[in-house]
């Protein structure tokens, strides 16, 4: 028998599919409260989520655009390199979207309050440079909980690794940290969470501004995440929102994108991780001012601000770059 199964409870299945992954996330944003309390060593214990990924120069054409991509100007050599089928490279930001198990925390079987769940942190590594096309598997699990105390929310993160299907070659590992605003209490330890990187406090050393589309979220959701707060009026006014936000990994591909330009020469294959924090929603239409602190030996700080409202949106990032 599985320990690592609860029987009194029934756990809702959560399918492979993005459209139906949406529905379970439009019922839990309308208010369905279908959770219960929290079970660290049932959460640790838990089997990874598997999920296998086929992907081609499409998709990852389609991956640069939802970033904007060619926006500015489409003739931008720069530009046509990930948006064009002739020699075309792969943002490297686009292993966060691939092989995902998108939704799975929804699950009412591990008992986390998801209509206060947020987004607060994200980690890639890439151990190989992203290929335009191919097959990938994914295992993702959960890593560490930490227990703020009762209504102070909580931390989940977890971890997921992806491979090659053909080789089993490793591709990526990303490391995502969710804060549970709902969730607080349930006795696991508070200390220890990942420190956030530093950002020093003089002048930076380069920035680069990105125009977002207002129709921006509209694009990036075919790329795979189809949560509702990014499209329905509805949702994300029950969210505390005016109107729909952009995604947290839209604004994270924005700054791969300009860690790529910035600090990679352009050359897409020479960024090997990137991580930040999410300070702020970002709203399409938006603009934002990628800043960078060069710290030698292939690392740099960075933070992003919306323009439009003076408000950093990203911050604590860490690039690492390959020589």
């Amino acid at each position: 028998m599985d320990s690592g199964k609860r029987p009194r409870h029934h756990a809702a299945v959560i399918p492979a599919e993005f459209p139906a992954v949406a529905a379970i996330g439009r019922r839990f944003f309308l208010g369905s409260n279908l959770t219960m309390a929290i079970d660290e060593a049932f959460l640790l214990a838990r089997p990874p989520v598997e999920r296998r990924r086929t992907y081609d120069a499409r998709d990852t054409m389609l991956y640069a655009l939802g970033l904007g991509v060619g926006a500015a100007d489409p003739c931008d050599p720069a530009a046509l390199r990930f948006v064009y089928e002739k020699d075309l490279a792969a943002l490297p930001t686009m292993a966060v979207v691939l092989a995902s198990p998108s939704g799975w925390l929804a699950d009412p079987a591990l008992g986390i309050d998801y209509m206060q769940l947020l987004h607060g942190e994200e980690s890639l590594t890439l151990h190989r440079p992203l290929a335009p096309a191919g097959e990938l598997v994914s295992a993702t699990r959960i890593e560490a909980l930490f227990d703020k105390g009762a209504g102070r929310g909580a931390l989940l993160y977890t971890r997921r690794e992806i491979s090659d299907a053909a080789n089993g070659e490793a591709v990526a590992t990303i490391r995502t940290g969710y804060f549970l605003r709902g969730d607080g209490g349930f006795g696991s330890k508070s200390a220890g969470a990942p420190d956030p990187h530093p950002v020093p406090g003089r002048a930076p050393d380069a920035t680069i501004d990105y125009a977002t589309r207002i129709d921006q979220a509209l694009l990036y959701r075919l790329s795979g995440d189809y949560n509702p707060l990014h499209i329905d009026p509805t949702v994300a006014a029950k969210a505390g929102f005016d109107r729909p936000i952009l995604h947290g990994l839209c604004s994270y591909g924005l700054a791969g994108r300009a860690m790529v330009e910035l600090l990679c020469e352009g050359d897409p294959a020479r960024l090997r991780r990137l991580d930040v924090r999410f300070a702020k929603p970002v709203f399409p239409g938006e603009t934002l001012r990628i800043s960078v602190w060069r710290e030698g030996r292939g690392r740099a700080a960075f933070e992003a601000t919306s323009l439009d409202r003076d408000l950093v949106v990203l911050r604590n990032g860490l690039a690492e770059v390959r020589a």
